[in-house]
């Protein structure tokens, strides 16, 4: 059976980069004013040669968030379970050569921090791991997913890839949606980040996402870890994935996010950095070439930045979270993921929300609906 491999490797990274940097204002405004959008638009609307029409970009962005979206914007919140990990991957805190403390939540201390998290008023929520097979597996997600399914009207996951039966299997339990980053579509750099584990394997997690499909999820997440490689080439490669993906698994729903790579104890340093207008020259990108994709911002980003993108395209938006396997109410003091930058609770980013006159949502009445 054929799968995104044999598309992805039909394109060669350096002559896509030269692509990109090689569009004009006039590739632009083609872009811009074209009524069915192609890949190679997407490729000029997030070169270079857009910056001077970003003003033009975040408007029309808006428009076509707020007549696909409305002003809905969806609050989620991760919940980590475990920080095992038996990869070593180089911007990571849980990387299996960070010398830390690992755990992984017990029953008893997932509903203690559910009892917290609900306190908040979320009814959306990411489940979160490390990615260690022998602790962190199928049979711990069902577990998992039986014990807060009756608590939660949407539950995501952001584990280690799977394969297509056992996504088959987690889907009775309550599992809606899975989030699953390339982090880069640059194959010789993704070895040089991933030198040791099962993610190591490029080819496995770039065709995760086909066995998603395959397994027929609800919705499914992809990304980068921006930073890692150039922003503007591996976010081609994801548009280029995504177009793939809706041709193919149509039932399925889609979303993107935009984790810039963050600090963590012993971390590394980008090897590209994106500003924050360049982040809002990608997300506006985005919804112009997609109108019916999710985009979704976390707590890596500043409160200034969070605060003027709400507007901006953006459809799903994480509040008071805690990047620590028992972060809410058991071990606030354990070793995050990565810092947050954004340390406002739910309520603060809910009246934030309210203030520019769009609605937080609190529940996914797309998935209530899709069930009935």
């Amino acid at each position: 059976m054929t799968n995104f491999t044999n598309l992805f490797q039909s394109c060669n990274w350096d002559e896509t980069s030269k692509s990109i940097y090689a569009k004009t204002s006039v590739d632009v405004e083609r872009a811009l004013n074209s009524s069915q959008r192609t890949l190679e638009d997407f490729k000029a609307l997030i070169s270079p040669a857009a910056a001077p029409y970003l003003e033009q970009m975040a408007q029309m962005s808006q428009q076509l968030t707020l007549k696909r979206f409305g002003k809905a914007i969806q609050m989620y919140v991760p919940l980590y379970l475990s920080n095992e990990c038996n990869n070593i991957c180089t911007y990571c805190g849980f990387s299996y050569d960070n010398k830390v403390r690992r755990k992984t939540l017990s029953s008893m201390e997932i509903m203690q921090e559910i009892a917290v998290i609900k306190d908040m008023g979320y009814d959306h929520v990411l489940l979160v791991t490390g990615e260690a097979n022998q602790t962190v597996h199928t049979e711990y997600f069902k577990k998992v997913l039986e014990l807060i399914k009756p608590h939660f009207s949407h539950i995501s996951m952001e584990v280690q890839p799977l394969d297509t039966e056992d996504y088959k299997e987690l889907t009775p339990y309550g599992l809606n949606t899975v989030l699953v980053y390339q982090e880069t579509y640059h194959q010789d750099d993704y070895k040089k980040h991933h030198p040791k584990g099962k993610k190591s394997n490029f080819q496995y997690r770039l065709e995760t996402p086909d066995r998603l499909g395959q397994a027929g999820i609800h919705k499914m997440g992809l990304g980068v870890l921006i930073g890692l490689e150039d922003w503007r080439t591996d976010s081609f490669f994801t548009a280029m994935h995504l177009t793939y993906l809706e041709k193919r698994y149509w039932q399925s729903k889609y979303s993107i996010s935009f984790p810039r790579l963050r600090p963590f104890s012993g971390g590394l340093e980008p090897k590209v950095v994106m500003n924050d207008k360049e982040l809002v020259q990608l997300i506006c990108a985005y919804r112009i070439y997609n109108e019916e994709v999710e985009l979704s911002i976390s707590t890596r980003e500043s409160i200034v930045f969070r605060n003027n993108i709400v507007k901006l395209g953006i459809t799903s938006i994480s509040a008071g979270s805690k990047t620590n396997p028992g972060g809410y109410a058991v071990e606030p003091q354990s070793l995050e993921q990565f810092e947050i930058s954004d340390e406002r609770n739910a309520k603060e980013i809910a009246q934030m929300i309210s203030s520019q006159g769009y609605e937080p949502v609190w529940k996914d009445w797309d998935v209530s609906l899709t069930k009935n």
